[in-house]
């Protein structure tokens, strides 16, 4: 098997309110919307998001359930303090596990959790 491409899925409430989001502080751009769906993608390694109407039929809820959406990035504490400085919803602030990983989580209108890593190593390795 060969993936050439791949599209993250997440139904939302409001698809225009996490689509500007997206663009705003994630660096992706619109590629197709249609009213009840935006298409999102990237120049990049990153994965196309399709955020879809949510179906108004089900049961209401809060937003996604348990949906977090990781991205492995390069220059983390540049792109903390541009998120910091644009006013994004940084609901998990950029920390340092034991382990290497430098991490911070933002959350975006509809509920989803955007996490951003970068792999330091520990010191002494």
């Amino acid at each position: 098997m060969n993936v050439v491409a791949s599209t993250v899925t997440l139904s939302v409430i409001d698809p225009g309110a996490s689509s500007r989001f997206f663009t705003t502080h994630l660096g992706y751009r619109e590629l197709l919307a249609d009213g009840e769906s935006v298409l999102l993608g990237r120049d990049d390694g990153a994965p196309d998001v399709l955020l879809r109407q949510r179906d108004l039929e089900l049961p209401p809820g809060p937003g996604p359930v348990g949906v977090l959406v990781s991205f492995a990035v390069t220059g983390l504490a540049a792109e903390h303090e541009r998120l910091r400085r644009e006013g994004a919803n940084i609901t998990v602030p950029l920390h340092r596990e034991p382990w290497g990983e430098q991490l911070l989580e933002l959350t975006d209108p509809n509920g989803i959790v955007v996490q951003l890593t970068e792999w330091i190593p520990p010191a002494g390795t």
